[in-house]
């Protein structure tokens, strides 16, 4: 019951679309109608206004660092190990996908699988960060950067982490990111895909 209790609340957390609130605070369209339709950071990126995207980036990460750190201090309090850590890991990054508060329909979940990252393993996390960078420095192509660092994440989990449980987390998360970037990875392959700052009206 406990652990159930701390997916919900990690659950919820995730459902907070920082993309909503960041377009509100700027006063700019709700992210949904534009760009890829994608309320995410990237997405946000394409109205033109890099603070939001800022804003969007931060929080929608920030959630996921904060429900990880908050379930390691208090799952040992409630008697529950790292089996319970991953399972909050996963439910706030399902919660931003699948968001109660958007009819189920979030962003894409990159910034918020960075947070819960940096929140398992700081280590990891940089080292994620540090892949979508230079991806996106070569490539600039921000889909191409998520896709990379996903599939490098478990690999980095697995040799810096002795735990399976974390490991096991963070492969669902990444395989969950590849299959929401399936329109993405045709658009790669037909080179139709659209680069960092790129303020089109439509997902090409």
């Amino acid at each position: 019951m406990t652990l159930l209790m701390f997916a919900v609340i990690a659950y919820l957390l995730g459902s907070v679309s920082f993309a909503m609130i960041s377009s509100w605070l700027f006063k700019l369209p709700d992210p949904r109608t534009y760009g890829s339709k994608n309320p995410g950071a990237t997405n946000v990126l394409r109205s033109g206004k890099r603070s939001a995207a800022i804003v969007t980036l931060l929080g929608d990460a920030g959630k996921g660092w904060l429900a990880v750190a908050l379930a390691q201090y208090y799952a040992p309090l409630w008697g529950l190990d790292h089996k319970a850590i991953a399972v909050v890991a996963l439910s706030v990054f399902l919660g931003h996908i699948f968001p109660v508060f958007l009819r189920f329909r979030g962003g894409k979940g990159v910034a918020t699988a960075v947070g819960v990252l940096l929140g398992l393993n700081i280590w990891v996390g940089l080292m994620a960060i540090a892949t979508w960078l230079l991806t996106a420095i070569v490539s600039r192509i921000s889909s191409l950067s998520a896709i990379v660092a996903a599939i490098l994440a478990p690999i980095y989990m697995f040799s810096i982490s002795e735990s399976t449980d974390y490991f096991l987390a963070v492969l669902i998360m990444s395989m969950i990111l590849i299959w929401r970037h399936q329109s993405n990875i045709v658009n790669l392959l037909s080179g139709k895909e659209q680069r960092i700052g790129d303020q089109k009206s439509s997902q090409k």
